[in-house]
């Protein structure tokens, strides 16, 4: 009876491992295969079977990727963009998820749903108007208008996992602060900062990255002043294989860095949401 209870209890654990590295391969193994070929010679990656490694490893696609026109520009572009979509979330986002976590006010509820049924308009829809009304106010081609579209993109699931970061803070550990003279400043930064900061990191790391992977209103958006995915996207059809691998690896290879970075954060949101 014993065996029996211990191999009811070890098959779901068996098929949720299973499921998850079903999923592991399915993200990893393209991913894999496009650093392979990123790093491979030319004759390489026209061969066939395919190698395993890059054998011999070499950066010359990405060299080659990275002087081509108009490339350099346009990830400055990229970086200038994320990075002002970062600060603009962040900025706007934490204090509204703050205040929902915290504060009861009339219409909260329909805020919330408000939030989320941005998410209903995809960018395909918006982009054209958006396009048309940056013209009207003079933010033609510009990156600004960019960062303001992908803010606008990014603002709901920033405000929202916020608010669900700032909630899992026990009242009691702000309302004894304030007991012992602390403003809701230095409550905020001394209690609730610390507590939050896996979380937080989290829905930075998320806003970044939509940013950065983002294609299609960037390349409505601007022509002289694209992003990287853009310039990406409007060259695919004019370079061979090697420059679409490097090009690819490139586009993914800030978010692998910043997962590196932020995964110890990741890990105690996790941890801390399964408990």
């Amino acid at each position: 009876m014993k065996n029996m209870a211990a191999g009811i209890v070890r098959r779901p654990r068996y098929g949720t491992a299973l499921i998850a590295a079903v999923l592991a391969l399915w993200v990893l193994v393209p991913i894999y295969f496009l650093a392979v070929n990123a790093f491979s010679t030319e004759e390489k990656i026209y061969s066939y079977p395919r190698p395993l490694l890059p054998r011999p490893a070499t950066t010359a696609t990405l060299e080659q990727f990275l002087t081509t026109t108009g490339i350099t520009h346009s990830l400055w572009n990229s970086v200038k963009v994320a990075s002002i979509v970062l600060v603009l979330s962040s900025a706007l986002g934490f204090p509204a998820g703050f205040a929902i976590a915290n504060y009861v006010f009339k219409g909260k509820s329909a805020y919330r749903m408000a939030i989320i049924s941005t998410r209903a308009f995809p960018p395909v829809i918006l982009a054209v108007p958006l396009a048309y009304a940056f013209i009207q106010v003079g933010l033609p081609d510009s990156l600004i208008a960019v960062a303001l579209v992908h803010t606008a993109i990014a603002m709901p699931f920033t405000v929202l996992v916020s608010s669900s970061v700032f909630a899992g803070v026990p009242r009691d550990l702000q309302e004894a602060a304030g007991v012992f003279g602390a403003s809701p400043a230095r409550t905020f930064v001394k209690v609730v900062a610390p507590l939050t900061l896996p979380g937080l990191a989290a829905a930075m790391l998320f806003t970044f990255v939509t940013s950065w992977n983002e294609v299609f209103v960037a390349t409505i958006l601007t022509l002289s002043n694209r992003t990287l995915p853009a310039q990406v996207f409007v060259l695919l059809d004019q370079s061979p294989p090697p420059i679409k691998f490097a090009g690819g690896f490139l586009l993914l290879a800030p978010s692998l860095v910043f997962m590196l970075f932020i995964r110890k954060y990741l890990f105690r949101l996790f941890g801390s949401t399964l408990k």
